[in-house]
């Protein structure tokens, strides 16, 4: 049914007034949410828009092998523990105050990146920066879910969607070209301007709720320490676990026991507590919690292949930081492309079928990747990256809309938090799990490798006779030269058969994710909007 707007107390004319009446929001409203939605794309391109150039800040900060990855570990453990922390702000602030309050924070923090001298006060920095930004994230799927019309979701959906996908898969384009055609300190420097726009825009635009003080007087203070010490913990075991062996290293160790009496904290505040930090009720909603898990997969799928395909292109093809980013740009087109065709099939298709297809995709992507060899390069990257960028979008919208669209307004905010907390997990666990596969699978090939590559086999003497040969025509001790250029193409040729390895085992879990999406509860027609 048609109904009067207004904008700032003025009657638009009837042409005015359709299109209001279509989008179903006010242009004001429009723009502070668009430029919400750019200020997310800010704070989850940072994630990945310095995998691929460690290397030029490692140089630049004279910092060691073992104490570079933290300039990305630090982020993603203050994120984690900020995005579900959200929720409760959101409420006792407003939307706009938290965002704004975001965005200027998220701003100032990416210039000290870019002063850091020293590696230590980059990490603290980048602490910093992902505790802040990770205020932005859940904020613009609350809002997208509250303020747009159940009829609208099919543009809205896809939009953040694509931002939520499409920022983490061209960070290490982005990075690479920015450090290579400027400097590393570029990383973060892109933020400034930009952050300052979003901070101006939304707190002159965004006005969708009122504060509520009093959650302040309430606050959880042995919550939220209990929350962070268990996320915080998590991120921490799961980033360096791969790297030092798991439990037999005592640091890890150590954080996994606090891990474990973080969460046992965390779980009897927020079943216990007047007002917990967080509220566990959404997962009652057997939509949100599927979708949840969903979610989780989609984090692996997202944040694992981002980060699975550059190692590969950097340890075997020997690609520097600008030729993986133009390589992996080819996910960001297809999903861009998709996009589109996402937002329509969610009108004509059941989102569990849609969802199905999406899963397929993935899964035939990475099974496709599985036959990797050492000459893949960019054409036959091509067809995996497509699929993976066309199935992401076809899974995201769905999800998107079957785990938050049908919550009531008042979960909104809290259920953001934790659903986007278990893509960030997924993307955690799952880079654990592909990089503990990597490293077992790579001794399991050597050790096989190198019994065929022993003396008296007529194939390996050849073959070391040959490049005894060719080297020594070109060096004085070509034989010694010889046999490390033979080891070093068995250690590649393992390599990539534990490439192999694990996209056969992420193809396992997509396709069963693709049946798991039928356990979803069918949704009706006709769903009334969150907020209207």
């Amino acid at each position: 049914m048609a109904q009067d707007i207004t904008f700032d107390g003025v009657q638009p004319s009837p042409q005015e007034a359709r299109k209001l009446e279509w989008i179903g929001v006010t242009p004001r409203q429009l723009a502070g949410f668009l430029a919400m939605v750019f200020g997310m794309f800010m704070a989850i391109l940072d994630i990945q828009i310095v995998s691929a150039s460690l290397s030029e800040i490692q140089a630049g900060l004279s910092a060691s092998a073992d104490e570079i990855p933290w300039v990305q570990t630090s982020y993603l453990i203050a994120e984690v523990v900020m995005i579900p922390l959200s929720g409760l702000l959101a409420r006792a602030l407003s939307t706009r105050v938290l965002f704004t309050s975001a965005a200027i924070g998220f701003t100032a923090a990416s210039a000290l990146c870019a002063t850091a001298t020293t590696i230590d006060q980059m990490i603290l920095y980048r602490a910093i920066q992902g505790f802040i930004g990770g205020g932005m994230i859940p904020s613009v799927f609350a809002v997208a879910f509250s303020l747009f019309p159940a009829s609208k979701r099919n543009i809205v959906s896809p939009m953040i969607g694509l931002v939520a996908t499409l920022a983490p898969t061209i960070g290490p384009t982005v990075g690479g070209y920015l450090s290579n055609t400027f400097s590393w300190h570029w990383l973060f420097l892109v933020n400034v301007g930009p952050g300052i726009i979003v901070a101006i825009a939304v707190f002159l635009l965004v006005d969708f709720d009122e504060p509520d003080h009093s959650l302040f007087r309430r606050f959880d203070f042995i919550g939220f320490g209990a929350m962070a010490l268990f996320l915080g913990s998590m991120e921490y075991v799961l980033e360096e676990g791969p790297r030092y062996d798991w439990f037999d290293d005592s640091t890890i160790f150590t954080f996994a026991i606090l891990c474990v009496l973080g969460g046992l904290i965390f779980f009897w505040r927020a079943f216990t507590a007047v007002q917990p930090i967080v509220e566990l009720r959404a997962f009652r909603d057997r939509n949100f919690a599927f979708g949840s898990t969903f979610s989780f997969i989609m984090g692996i799928g997202l944040y694992g292949l981002t980060y699975l395909y550059p190692v590969y292109l950097s340890q075997v093809r020997g690609y520097d930081a600008l030729m993986i980013g133009e390589t992996m740009f080819v996910t960001g087109v297809a999903m861009f492309l998709a996009a589109p065709l996402a937002g329509r099939l969610s009108q004509m298709l059941d989102p569990r079928v849609m969802m199905m297809i999406g899963f397929l995709g993935f899964a035939l992507g990475t099974y496709i990747a599985s036959g990797i060899t050492v000459d893949w390069d960019f054409n036959e990257l091509l067809l995996p990256q497509i699929l993976r960028g066309v199935s992401l979008m076809l899974c995201m919208v769905p999800i998107n809309n079957l785990s938050l669209g049908t919550l009531p307004p008042e979960q909104l905010k809290n259920a953001s938090g934790l659903y986007n907390l278990m893509r960030n997990l997924g993307g955690a666990v799952g880079l654990a799990v592909i990089n503990t596969v990597l490293n077992n699978r790579l001794d399991l090939h050597l050790q096989r490798l190198h019994e065929s590559v022993r003396w008296g086999r007529d194939v390996a003497e050849d073959t070391l006779l040959g490049l005894s040969q060719q080297l020594s025509a070109q060096i004085p001790d070509g034989d010694l030269a010889a046999m490390k250029q033979l080891a070093l193409l068995v250690r590649r040729q393992a390599a990539v058969l534990s490439f192999a390895d694990v996209f056969i085992v992420l193809t396992a879990l997509f396709a069963g994710m693709a049946l798991l999406a039928m356990f979803m509860k069918k949704p009706t027609d006709g769903v009334p909007a969150a907020g209207h």
